[in-house]
Protein backbone atom coordinates (compact mmCIF):
# COMPACT_ATOMS: atom_id res chain seq x y z
CA UNK A 1 0.00 0.00 0.00
CA UNK A 2 2.83 2.36 0.85
CA UNK A 3 4.39 1.52 -2.52
CA UNK A 4 1.16 2.36 -4.39
CA UNK A 5 0.79 5.58 -2.44
CA UNK A 6 4.34 6.46 -3.41
CA UNK A 7 3.59 5.83 -7.10
CA UNK A 8 0.46 7.99 -6.83
CA UNK A 9 2.47 10.81 -5.32
CA UNK A 10 5.02 10.61 -8.14
CA UNK A 11 2.28 10.67 -10.79
CA UNK A 12 0.66 13.66 -9.09
CA UNK A 13 3.99 15.48 -9.06
CA UNK A 14 4.59 14.72 -12.76
CA UNK A 15 1.12 15.95 -13.73
CA UNK A 16 1.56 19.07 -11.61
CA UNK A 17 4.91 19.74 -13.27
CA UNK A 18 3.35 19.34 -16.72
CA UNK A 19 0.55 21.71 -15.86
CA UNK A 20 2.81 24.32 -14.35
CA UNK A 21 5.48 24.20 -17.07
CA UNK A 22 3.95 26.24 -19.88
CA UNK A 23 5.23 26.55 -23.45
CA UNK A 24 5.05 29.30 -26.01
CA UNK A 25 4.77 29.48 -29.79
CA UNK A 26 6.05 32.44 -31.76
CA UNK A 27 3.60 33.42 -34.51
CA UNK A 28 5.20 35.43 -37.35
CA UNK A 29 3.76 38.87 -38.25
CA UNK A 30 2.27 37.45 -41.47
CA UNK A 31 0.62 34.54 -39.63
CA UNK A 32 -2.25 33.97 -37.23
CA UNK A 33 -2.31 31.13 -34.74
CA UNK A 34 -5.06 28.91 -33.33
CA UNK A 35 -4.49 27.27 -29.94
CA UNK A 36 -6.27 24.06 -28.89
CA UNK A 37 -6.22 22.59 -25.40
CA UNK A 38 -5.13 18.97 -25.64
CA UNK A 39 -4.14 17.88 -22.14
CA UNK A 40 -3.45 14.22 -21.26
CA UNK A 41 -6.74 13.91 -19.37
CA UNK A 42 -8.99 16.17 -21.50
CA UNK A 43 -10.43 16.20 -25.00
CA UNK A 44 -9.08 18.62 -27.60
CA UNK A 45 -10.99 21.88 -27.72
CA UNK A 46 -10.44 25.38 -29.08
CA UNK A 47 -8.89 27.87 -26.66
CA UNK A 48 -7.43 30.97 -28.29
CA UNK A 49 -6.68 32.80 -31.56
CA UNK A 50 -4.05 35.46 -32.14
CA UNK A 51 -0.61 36.50 -33.35
CA UNK A 52 2.73 37.27 -31.72
CA UNK A 53 3.63 34.86 -28.89
CA UNK A 54 1.00 32.37 -27.73
CA UNK A 55 1.47 30.71 -24.33
CA UNK A 56 0.04 27.24 -23.94
CA UNK A 57 0.28 24.06 -21.97
CA UNK A 58 2.85 21.35 -22.82
CA UNK A 59 0.27 19.11 -24.50
CA UNK A 60 -1.67 21.89 -26.21
CA UNK A 61 -1.46 22.41 -29.98
CA UNK A 62 -0.91 25.61 -31.93
CA UNK A 63 -1.58 25.88 -35.68
CA UNK A 64 -0.29 28.89 -37.65
CA UNK A 65 -1.77 30.02 -40.98
CA UNK A 66 -0.50 32.65 -43.44
CA UNK A 67 -2.50 35.89 -43.47
CA UNK A 68 -2.16 39.00 -45.59
CA UNK A 69 -1.67 38.97 -49.35
CA UNK A 70 -0.96 35.57 -50.90
CA UNK A 71 -0.85 34.24 -54.48
CA UNK A 72 -1.71 31.11 -56.41
CA UNK A 73 0.25 31.05 -59.66
CA UNK A 74 -0.47 28.66 -62.51
CA UNK A 75 2.14 28.47 -65.23
CA UNK A 76 5.93 28.74 -65.29
CA UNK A 77 7.36 28.02 -61.80
CA UNK A 78 3.88 28.24 -60.25
CA UNK A 79 1.89 26.15 -57.82
CA UNK A 80 0.47 24.31 -60.83
CA UNK A 81 1.08 23.98 -64.56
CA UNK A 82 -0.54 26.28 -67.09
CA UNK A 83 -4.22 25.47 -67.67
CA UNK A 84 -5.79 24.29 -70.92
CA UNK A 85 -9.09 25.65 -72.25
CA UNK A 86 -11.12 25.06 -75.42
CA UNK A 87 -12.54 27.94 -77.45
CA UNK A 88 -15.98 28.17 -79.07
CA UNK A 89 -14.47 26.86 -82.32
CA UNK A 90 -12.83 23.89 -80.56
CA UNK A 91 -9.21 25.02 -80.47
CA UNK A 92 -7.19 24.27 -77.34
CA UNK A 93 -5.47 27.29 -75.77
CA UNK A 94 -2.94 27.51 -72.95
CA UNK A 95 -3.54 30.00 -70.15
CA UNK A 96 -1.17 31.25 -67.43
CA UNK A 97 -1.99 33.65 -64.62
CA UNK A 98 -2.13 34.34 -60.92
CA UNK A 99 -4.86 34.61 -58.29
CA UNK A 100 -4.05 37.11 -55.52
CA UNK A 101 -5.98 36.79 -52.26
CA UNK A 102 -5.85 36.90 -48.49
CA UNK A 103 -7.04 34.19 -46.12
CA UNK A 104 -10.02 35.31 -44.07
CA UNK A 105 -8.35 35.74 -40.66
CA UNK A 106 -11.46 36.58 -38.66
CA UNK A 107 -10.97 34.23 -35.69
CA UNK A 108 -14.34 32.50 -36.06
CA UNK A 109 -13.87 32.02 -39.81
CA UNK A 110 -10.24 30.97 -39.49
CA UNK A 111 -11.20 28.40 -36.88
CA UNK A 112 -13.89 27.04 -39.20
CA UNK A 113 -11.38 26.91 -42.06
CA UNK A 114 -8.90 25.02 -39.88
CA UNK A 115 -11.38 22.47 -38.60
CA UNK A 116 -13.11 21.84 -41.95
CA UNK A 117 -10.20 22.15 -44.39
CA UNK A 118 -6.87 22.89 -42.72
CA UNK A 119 -6.68 19.71 -40.65
CA UNK A 120 -7.62 17.52 -43.63
CA UNK A 121 -4.79 18.90 -45.80
CA UNK A 122 -2.39 19.87 -42.99
CA UNK A 123 -2.57 23.33 -44.57
CA UNK A 124 -0.59 24.81 -41.69
CA UNK A 125 2.44 23.12 -43.33
CA UNK A 126 3.94 24.42 -46.60
CA UNK A 127 3.27 21.28 -48.64
CA UNK A 128 -0.26 20.92 -47.28
CA UNK A 129 -0.98 24.60 -47.97
CA UNK A 130 0.01 24.15 -51.64
CA UNK A 131 -2.11 21.02 -51.98
CA UNK A 132 -5.08 22.79 -50.40
CA UNK A 133 -4.76 25.71 -52.87
CA UNK A 134 -4.74 23.32 -55.83
CA UNK A 135 -8.02 21.85 -54.61
CA UNK A 136 -9.89 24.96 -53.49
CA UNK A 137 -8.57 27.54 -55.97
CA UNK A 138 -6.89 25.63 -58.80
CA UNK A 139 -9.72 23.20 -59.56
CA UNK A 140 -12.54 25.83 -59.50
CA UNK A 141 -10.36 28.12 -61.61
CA UNK A 142 -9.88 25.37 -64.20
CA UNK A 143 -13.64 24.78 -64.39
CA UNK A 144 -14.47 28.49 -64.65
CA UNK A 145 -11.91 29.01 -67.42
CA UNK A 146 -13.38 26.11 -69.39
CA UNK A 147 -16.94 27.38 -69.05
CA UNK A 148 -16.23 30.99 -70.04
CA UNK A 149 -13.70 30.30 -72.80
CA UNK A 150 -16.25 28.24 -74.75
CA UNK A 151 -18.18 31.47 -75.41
CA UNK A 152 -15.43 33.06 -77.51
CA UNK A 153 -13.66 32.29 -80.84
CA UNK A 154 -9.98 31.58 -80.31
CA UNK A 155 -8.75 34.37 -82.60
CA UNK A 156 -10.68 36.97 -80.57
CA UNK A 157 -9.22 35.64 -77.33
CA UNK A 158 -5.72 35.61 -78.80
CA UNK A 159 -5.59 38.89 -80.70
CA UNK A 160 -8.40 41.23 -79.56
CA UNK A 161 -7.56 43.17 -76.35
CA UNK A 162 -11.20 44.14 -75.70
CA UNK A 163 -12.35 40.50 -75.89
CA UNK A 164 -9.49 39.48 -73.61
CA UNK A 165 -10.53 42.04 -70.96
CA UNK A 166 -14.17 40.94 -71.12
CA UNK A 167 -13.18 37.26 -70.90
CA UNK A 168 -10.90 37.92 -67.91
CA UNK A 169 -13.68 39.76 -66.05
CA UNK A 170 -16.16 36.93 -66.66
CA UNK A 171 -13.69 34.28 -65.55
CA UNK A 172 -12.94 36.25 -62.36
CA UNK A 173 -16.61 36.42 -61.40
CA UNK A 174 -17.20 32.75 -62.23
CA UNK A 175 -14.20 31.44 -60.31
CA UNK A 176 -14.99 33.53 -57.22
CA UNK A 177 -18.44 31.97 -57.07
CA UNK A 178 -17.07 28.45 -57.61
CA UNK A 179 -14.32 28.84 -54.99
CA UNK A 180 -16.85 29.89 -52.34
CA UNK A 181 -19.19 27.05 -53.32
CA UNK A 182 -16.36 24.50 -53.13
CA UNK A 183 -14.99 25.78 -49.81
CA UNK A 184 -18.40 26.32 -48.23
CA UNK A 185 -17.63 29.82 -46.93
CA UNK A 186 -15.78 33.06 -47.73
CA UNK A 187 -12.38 31.72 -46.72
CA UNK A 188 -10.49 33.40 -49.60
CA UNK A 189 -10.88 37.17 -49.73
CA UNK A 190 -9.70 40.21 -51.66
CA UNK A 191 -5.94 40.87 -51.24
CA UNK A 192 -6.79 44.18 -49.55
CA UNK A 193 -9.05 42.53 -46.93
CA UNK A 194 -8.35 44.01 -43.47
CA UNK A 195 -10.30 41.55 -41.35
CA UNK A 196 -13.49 43.59 -41.10
CA UNK A 197 -16.44 44.33 -43.33
CA UNK A 198 -17.08 42.70 -46.68
CA UNK A 199 -14.52 40.01 -47.47
CA UNK A 200 -14.56 40.80 -51.21
CA UNK A 201 -13.43 38.62 -54.10
CA UNK A 202 -9.80 37.77 -54.77
CA UNK A 203 -7.99 39.31 -57.73
CA UNK A 204 -7.46 37.22 -60.87
CA UNK A 205 -4.92 38.21 -63.53
CA UNK A 206 -4.81 36.15 -66.74
CA UNK A 207 -2.22 36.20 -69.49
CA UNK A 208 -3.24 36.19 -73.15
CA UNK A 209 -4.49 32.70 -74.11
CA UNK A 210 -1.93 31.08 -76.43
CA UNK A 211 -2.82 28.68 -79.30
CA UNK A 212 -0.53 25.75 -80.27
CA UNK A 213 2.77 26.46 -82.03
CA UNK A 214 1.57 25.25 -85.44
CA UNK A 215 -1.39 27.65 -85.35
CA UNK A 216 0.80 30.58 -84.34
CA UNK A 217 3.27 29.73 -87.12
CA UNK A 218 0.41 29.62 -89.64
CA UNK A 219 -0.82 33.00 -88.39
CA UNK A 220 2.66 34.48 -88.76
CA UNK A 221 2.95 33.11 -92.31
CA UNK A 222 -0.45 34.51 -93.26
CA UNK A 223 0.47 37.91 -91.85
CA UNK A 224 3.76 37.88 -93.78
CA UNK A 225 1.89 37.04 -96.99
CA UNK A 226 -0.46 39.99 -96.41
CA UNK A 227 2.49 42.32 -95.87
CA UNK A 228 4.26 41.00 -99.00
CA UNK A 229 1.09 41.50 -101.03
CA UNK A 230 0.69 45.06 -99.74
CA UNK A 231 4.32 45.78 -100.66
CA UNK A 232 3.79 44.45 -104.19
CA UNK A 233 0.60 46.47 -104.61
CA UNK A 234 2.44 49.63 -103.61
CA UNK A 235 5.24 48.78 -106.07
CA UNK A 236 2.70 48.23 -108.87
CA UNK A 237 1.16 51.63 -108.18
CA UNK A 238 4.59 53.23 -108.35
CA UNK A 239 5.34 51.55 -111.70
CA UNK A 240 2.00 52.68 -113.13
CA UNK A 241 2.77 56.24 -112.07
CA UNK A 242 6.22 56.11 -113.71
CA UNK A 243 4.75 54.73 -116.97
CA UNK A 244 2.16 57.49 -117.10
CA UNK A 245 4.90 60.08 -116.54
CA UNK A 246 6.92 58.62 -119.48
CA UNK A 247 3.89 58.76 -121.76
CA UNK A 248 3.46 62.44 -120.96
CA UNK A 249 7.17 63.02 -121.62
CA UNK A 250 6.99 61.32 -125.03
CA UNK A 251 4.09 63.55 -125.98
CA UNK A 252 6.20 66.65 -125.28
CA UNK A 253 9.73 65.60 -126.40
CA UNK A 254 9.06 62.71 -128.74
CA UNK A 255 10.46 59.18 -128.30
CA UNK A 256 14.14 60.12 -128.83
CA UNK A 257 13.89 63.25 -126.75
CA UNK A 258 12.25 61.32 -123.94
CA UNK A 259 15.03 58.72 -124.00
CA UNK A 260 17.69 61.44 -124.00
CA UNK A 261 15.97 63.28 -121.15
CA UNK A 262 15.75 60.11 -119.05
CA UNK A 263 19.42 59.26 -119.72
CA UNK A 264 20.49 62.74 -118.66
CA UNK A 265 18.25 62.50 -115.55
CA UNK A 266 19.73 59.12 -114.58
CA UNK A 267 23.30 60.43 -114.99
CA UNK A 268 24.21 58.20 -117.91
CA UNK A 269 25.00 61.24 -120.11
CA UNK A 270 27.09 64.19 -118.93
CA UNK A 271 26.01 67.67 -119.98
CA UNK A 272 28.70 70.35 -120.21
CA UNK A 273 27.52 73.96 -120.72
CA UNK A 274 29.35 75.76 -123.59
CA UNK A 275 29.29 79.55 -123.81
CA UNK A 276 27.72 80.92 -126.98
CA UNK A 277 30.38 81.31 -129.73
CA UNK A 278 32.92 79.30 -127.81
CA UNK A 279 35.08 76.50 -129.23
CA UNK A 280 34.45 72.87 -128.25
CA UNK A 281 36.98 70.10 -128.88
CA UNK A 282 35.76 66.55 -128.38
CA UNK A 283 38.23 63.67 -128.07
CA UNK A 284 36.70 60.33 -129.04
Amino acid sequence: MRYLKGIGAVVALVVAAMVLSGCSASIAPDQKGLEYNAGPFSSTEFDDCGSGRIWHGPADKVFAYPVGQRTYKFGNKGESDALKVVSRDDLELTVEGVATFSLNDSCDTLRKFHEEIGLKYEAYEEEGWSEMLRTYIGAPLDRALDEVSKKYPWQDLYSDPETKRKWETEVGAAVAAQVNATAGDNFFCAPTYTGSGDCGAFLLTLQQPVPPDNVRNALAAAQQAIEDNNTQENRNKQIKTEIQALKELVKVLGPNGAVLYQAIKDGRISVVPVPQGGNLNITP
